[in-house]
């Protein structure tokens, strides 16, 4: 009982730590005050979405960081940046969000939410940790005036079908 109380704590403790960036910006501004998704905002750029993700929302959404950007094969990042990849950069991101704002205590009763894209992503919760298709979210309820940011440490590729 001690240790998932100390594992709530050092969960809350980084949520709070994350929070700081602030619920008065966008899921946009807080994401680039953050400094830790900078690719993710570049991509967001080349893809046309900054404005829509701008917008009024409520969005939750799951955010690669840098660090998950890079685990990507070597070009990936630049050949999806490139302006004949936009539909596909943007499949790839619209399938980072969900409509709606879905807390971490909200996940505990679904196995499925629908991204913006119109695909299902797969959500396990296993204990402490939660899994949005292959990847782990390692920072949740980041607050944001237009919904909430989920740190997570791989990029989602959307299935094919």
């Amino acid at each position: 009982m001690k240790m998932k109380g100390l594992l709530l704590a050092a969960a809350i403790a980084l949520c709070s730590s994350v929070s700081a960036f602030g619920a008065e910006k966008d899921v946009v501004d807080t994401a680039l005050q953050a400094g830790q998704f900078k690719t993710l905002t570049t991509a967001l750029e080349a893809a046309g979405l900054v404005a829509t993700l701008k917008g009024p929302g409520p969005f939750t959404v799951f955010a690669p960081t840098d660090q998950a950007f890079a685990k990507l094969p070597a070009g990936t990042v630049e050949t999806l940046l490139k302006p004949e990849n936009r539909q596909k950069l943007t499949d790839i991101l619209t399938y980072h969000v969900v409509a709606g704002k879905v807390m971490a205590a909200d996940v505990a009763g679904i196995d499925e939410a629908k991204s913006v894209n119109g695909k299902m992503i797969d959500i396990k919760v296993d204990g402490s940790t939660v899994k949005v298709d292959d990847a782990t979210v390692i920072a949740a309820d980041v607050a944001a005036s237009n919904g909430v940011i989920h740190v997570i440490d791989q990029v989602m590729m959307p299935p094919e079908h």
